[in-house]
């Protein structure tokens, strides 16, 4: 079925723009974002000592800049703290700072949608004058705050709601008549039928917008019977928003600000579109300069443009961690490894290391996609995995397009019942 657009569909220009155009505008903010970066944020003046702003004007050229893990904050804010010298401003200029789970201190910078959120919202159909109802939390983390800046920039009125209370949640808004939900996916379900527990009347309330969780088929199903729009978008505490979906309901649309890589896991190289891998993300904000910000989340990146006319690339959403790294017989073994493999041995498709227990023992088996099966390949293929890992495993070559398109390299079956 065809998607029908409507007047005032789109959040700014930005968002119908044709792809060469946005992607010479993206690649010219990102010379100069590195040359901010470099003088603004000693951790960038460090890491970017030796490149040169005016020669990172592409995607490949951004291939070849280091990562920075989300993992690695917690470290990097402990030694240099507050923010590890990644922020671009002085801390006491900030409008908020946010302390999640780690724990990791995030950064919010006054003055505008910091996170970007209104983009999101407007997709799902928040409107300037509507009531927001927002469910995410207002202590410590910014999820709260990332929800109500955005619809205050949309002209929005918001309910801090927070979380918890169902019976207050359903009286609130059948009381407030709000418009809008925002919060995580399974909560809205749960508030709307305390209303129908209580007799109340929600029909106000259409639109959701949902995040920090999964959402799942079967809730799709649940809020379209009750004729509502629920919408999800993906981000985390460090770059706000990355990628939103719109009524198309075709993956998720990326956000302006932002240039998105999918890498192979425990590497820097970029993936074919289609093929599972990290996600990656620059985020062209001048105040927290993230280059290469490696979240440890598993996507794709989707062909085509989405139906509703935004022309930005799309995402298929959140599909798991990237961080596989597992413990055999008292010794890690790390994405990293399998991918020093795959560079060892040109030519083959996906690699799968599975480990396993029989008899009280660890055991690894490396599944390799290969032309054809050949005993010497797979002898060479068993040396080498020995030599990177410095633990035996056995090798079978499977042929190419065996291996599921998940991301995974490393699959450890000891943790399952």
């Amino acid at each position: 079925m065809a998607f029908r657009r409507r007047e005032g569909e789109f959040f700014d220009v930005l968002e119908t723009r044709s792809p060469e155009a946005r992607e010479e505008a993206l690649m010219a903010a990102l010379s100069a974002h590195v040359a901010q970066a470099r003088a603004q944020a000693p951790y960038y003046a460090r890491v970017l000592q030796h490149v040169d702003p005016d020669e990172v004007n592409s995607r490949a050229a951004l291939a070849r800049l280091p990562l920075t893990r989300k993992s690695d904050l917690i470290t990097l804010q402990a030694g240099r703290p507050p923010f590890g010298e990644l922020i671009a401003i002085p801390p006491g200029r900030l409008a908020r700072i946010f302390v999640s789970p780690g724990p990791i201190y995030d950064p919010e910078a006054p003055g505008r949608d910091f996170f970007r959120f209104g983009r999101a919202l407007f997709a799902t159909g928040l409107r300037a004058g509507q009531i927001l109802h927002n469910t995410f939390s207002y202590h410590f983390t910014p999820a709260g705050a990332m929800m109500e800046n955005g619809a205050r920039a949309l002209g929005c009125a918001v309910v801090p709601a927070g979380p918890g209370n169902l019976e207050l949640q359903a009286r609130a808004i059948a009381h407030l008549r709000s418009h809008c939900y925002a919060g995580t996916p399974e909560f809205l379900k749960a508030i709307l039928e305390k209303g129908e527990e209580l007799g109340l009347d929600l029909s106000s309330l259409r639109r959701g917008h949902v995040t920090g969780g999964a959402y799942t088929a079967a809730l799709r199903t649940w809020y379209a019977e009750r004729g509502l729009t629920v919408l999800q978008s993906y981000g985390t505490a460090d770059l706000g928003l990355v990628a939103y979906e719109s009524e198309a309901r075709e993956g998720l649309i990326l956000d302006e600000f932002v240039i998105v890589e999918i890498v192979r896991p425990g590497t820097g190289e970029p993936l074919p579109e289609g093929e599972v891998g990290e996600v990656v993300v620059t985020l062209l904000v001048p105040e927290y300069p993230l280059i290469r910000f490696a979240t440890g989340d598993l996507s794709a990146i989707l062909p085509g443009q989405s139906p509703c006319g935004r022309t930005n690339m799309r995402i298929r959403g959140w599909l798991g961690r990237a961080d596989q790294a597992t413990k055999v017989r008292g010794m890690f073994v790390r994405p990293e490894q399998i991918a020093e493999l795959a560079r060892r041995f040109p030519g083959l498709g996906r690699l799968r290391l599975v480990v396993s227990r029989e008899r009280d023992h660890d055991t690894m088996m490396l599944s390799v996609e290969a032309p054809s099966p050949d005993p010497a390949l797979a002898a060479r293929l068993a040396e080498a995995l020995q030599a990177v890992t410095k633990l035996r495993g056995d090798v079978t070559l499977v042929p190419p397009g065996t291996l599921p398109n998940d991301g995974r390299v490393i699959e450890d079956l000891r943790t399952v019942e």
